[in-house]
């Protein structure tokens, strides 16, 4: 099957082709980063209206550079939750009726199944079972997969993702939005050992998160350094580190905690902050202790993307679920309650 992904649950328009014989083909992405930027967080009606301006030119790229054309296509996927859902519908709107023209099926895809199938585009796919730390501005889960809609939530955040933390805590030492990435740049420039931020939730068993404490601590020690009149570059690097480093040894934790707990040696990580080099450094280090390996994508496909949609999409497809005669968009959606590869699926994916 020669599968059309969309991807467009926030501010990225994703569009991919993957072929089921000869893999992902070509894939086109537009950031909506600069537009947001102005406003410090996504405007959901903003991104709605761009979806609309850049989705069908982004499908007509992707389709030159695969040398295709749209009746080549066998099947189109979509994003169809979670995310926004004024950005989810432009993108099962798109997708449905491209499908009615076509007479193709259509399936809308889980976004995080998305996230978490991302490492299998790479050429050392990791093998099922494995555990998965899904973490981005939005979710941050343990989940062990025993295959394709095979699912068991090991434990996930109480409060803020660890995305969100970032882009908060960002916003703290006045930085621009998206805020992760800029905070693990200045970071780069700290000092060890300067601060030493608490470690949530580590000093109990379980594999829940919480990182909403120490955005308060966060905003305690920014606020005491500005009032002492100590609010440097060297102390913003500082604080930036610290932070990082916080959430970075919470995560490991958790993960060393989810091998065991699962008694598993594959470790899959997968979301935007997945791309975070200090947290992918120290999951290896904590790996190799374990006996495990980790897994993770490119970092291009780490973020919101159309080929992590086209490859989901395409197995399921491949398995005869694909959508009714309705858009399906489902702005929250427990990914738990999937259907199997072998479950019958006529109306999208609900259970």
């Amino acid at each position: 099957m020669l599968i059309l992904g969309i991807e467009t649950s926030c501010d990225e328009t994703g569009v991919a082709l993957y072929d089921s014989e000869r893999g992902l083909l070509a894939d086109a992405l537009f950031s909506q980063t600069d537009m947001h930027a102005d406003y410090g967080g996504v405007v959901p009606e903003l991104a709605s209206r761009d979806h609309v301006q850049k989705l069908l030119p982004l499908c007509d790229e992707v389709l030159d550079r695969a040398v295709c054309t749209r009746s080549d296509i066998t099947g189109i996927a979509y994003t169809a939750g979670p995310g926004l859902v004024g950005a989810l519908m432009v993108g099962g709107s798109v997708a449905h009726a491209l499908g009615l023209a076509l007479d193709i099926p259509v399936l809308g895809v889980h976004h995080m199944e998305g996230h978490l199938l991302a490492p299998m585009l790479e050429d050392n796919p990791p093998g099922f079972p494995f555990v998965a730390l899904l973490v981005s501005g939005g979710h941050t889960q343990l989940v062990k997969v025993s295959g394709i809609g095979e699912y068991e939530l090991l434990g996930e955040s109480v409060d803020d993702a660890a995305g969100e933390a970032f882009d908060k805590a960002a916003k703290m030492l006045g930085l621009d939005y998206p805020g992760g990435p800029r905070v693990a740049a200045l970071a780069e420039q700290g000092r060890e050992g300067v601060y030493r931020f608490p470690r949530p939730m580590t000093d109990r068993p379980g594999l829940e998160f919480s990182f909403s404490g120490l955005k308060t601590y966060t905003l305690n020690t920014v606020t005491a350094e500005q009032a002492a009149d100590n609010w440097t570059e060297q102390t913003r690097a500082d604080i930036a580190l610290a932070f990082e480093s916080a959430v970075v040894d919470t995560l490991v934790i958790k993960c060393r905690r989810a091998l065991e707990a699962a008694d598993c040696d594959r470790l899959v990580m997968a979301g935007g902050v997945s791309a975070n080099r200090r947290l992918r450094a120290a999951l290896e280090t904590m790996a190799g202790k374990q006996g495990a390996s980790v897994f993770y994508a490119r970092p291009e496909f780490c973020t919101d993307n159309g080929a992590m949609i086209a490859y989901a999409g395409c197995q399921r497809l491949l398995a005869g679920q694909r959508d009714g005669d309705r858009i399906v968009a489902k702005p929250r959606w427990p990914m738990d309650t999937l259907p199997g590869l072998a479950d019958e699926c006529l109306d999208g994916l609900a259970p």
